[in-house]
């Protein structure tokens, strides 16, 4: 009767709470003061919406390795059977007449220059919402932006994810082998180091490239070859960041401890040296990430060419060929053959493909500020 009584009372007793595990509750206060971060919580926003439409782009319609080419018929109807897609362009200043309808007005002498439109039709979610992208003002063909920004919301992530985690994971190796063990270790991973901080990214990259993926024509082969061309270079950076890191923590008195309790060299890096030493790294890649198609970007401005394809559905690749120099004189020379008539500036084709790859940059920028307000004690005072 006794026990009866007693199971009754307790019963009747309210349940403690069980209390979260030390990294939830450590999560939940990084959470809190990274939540109250304005600009943080704005860079976390535009990431959402760009992992949103990497996912989109998957079920995307068109071509996913290539920008899709289109063709001005320049005043003739579209014609369904075409091998190439069409695209119904006519000259208001030559005197020409919509030919029917869903048909663009482009400047005089410009056929394939069409400017950003308003279209709605479910199917392709467009045409032509951000204008057109040509190499040749005077002539077909040419592509849309809108159609390659979406599709190369899934290559420039993945290039850039791929290039950060990579060149963090060999980093964070090197510099926890070389901080911790110290003496000869450290003075030969260090010295590797300086070697590849000595060599200018750029070149470091079209160098790689130029001797290892001269002759290589497949996507995913490209990409590989692309992705450690970057990582050669990214790698270095990581390395003396946790070597700085495993310095000051190896001295830390809780790993004097685990020495003294005859814990082996591994289980102290694994369990005491690296997870103190990494948090600076999680702010690093996430600038990282935003740097990637900047540089893509200025590699294949200057002629080199990185992917399968010349026209190839990546942010950094979108950006340079909007800016070629070829593409600058081009519009030069059709604007003087018009005789002082009134000429139209393509300003669509930089501004959108510079305005996603800013956002994007800028984004993780303020994600990894506030990130590193919200990791780091001192700052949060």
């Amino acid at each position: 009767m006794a026990d009866e009584s007693e199971k009754k009372v307790e019963a009747s007793q309210p349940r403690r709470r069980r209390r979260p595990s030390p990294r939830i509750d450590q999560f939940r206060r990084t959470w809190y003061f990274f939540r109250r971060n304005t600009l943080a919580m704005i860079g976390l926003g535009i990431l959402v919406f760009f992992a949103a439409l990497f996912v989109s782009s998957f079920f995307y319609p068109a071509d996913p390795t290539e920008l899709t080419t289109y063709v001005a018929t320049n005043g003739n109807p579209v014609n369904p059977n075409a091998t190439q897609q069409q695209i119904c362009t006519y000259e208001p200043g030559m005197g020409e007449l919509p030919p029917g309808p869903n048909c663009y007005a482009t400047p005089n002498g410009m056929p394939s220059v069409i400017a950003p439109t308003v279209n709605l039709h479910p199917a392709t979610l467009g045409p032509l919402p951000f204008g057109s992208l040509t190499q040749n003002p005077g002539s077909a063909p040419f592509y849309d932006p809108f159609d390659g920004l979406v599709k190369g919301t899934q290559w420039s992530l993945t290039v850039s994810v791929g290039v950060v985690a990579s060149g963090a994971l060999i980093g964070i190796l090197a510099g926890v082998v070389s901080g911790y063990y110290g003496g000869v270790v450290d003075e030969v991973v260090m010295r590797i180091t300086d070697i590849f901080l000595s060599i200018p990214g750029l070149l470091l990259v079209i160098i790689v490239l130029a001797v290892l993926a001269g002759s290589v024509t497949s996507l995913w082969g490209r990409m590989s070859y692309v992705i450690f061309a970057f990582v050669v270079t990214w790698w270095p950076t990581y390395a003396r960041i946790v070597r700085s890191q495993v310095l000051i923590t190896r001295e830390q008195r809780y790993v004097e401890a685990a020495k003294a309790s005859g814990a082996r060299g591994g289980r102290i890096l694994r369990k005491h040296i690296m997870p103190n030493s990494i948090y600076p790294v999680f702010v690093q890649m996430s600038l990282d990430v935003g740097t990637v198609p900047l540089l893509i970007a200025a590699i294949v401005f200057i002629g080199f060419r990185l992917f399968p394809v010349t026209n190839f559905p990546e942010w950094g690749t979108i950006a340079a060929l909007s800016s070629q120099p070829s593409v600058l004189s081009g519009f030069i020379e059709v604007c003087q053959s018009q005789q002082g008539a009134a000429c139209t500036f393509p300003w669509w084709q930089f501004l959108f493909p510079g305005l996603t790859l800013f956002l994007f940059a800028i984004s993780v920028s303020f994600f990894a500020d506030g990130l590193r307000d919200a990791l780091d004690p001192r700052l949060r005072r």
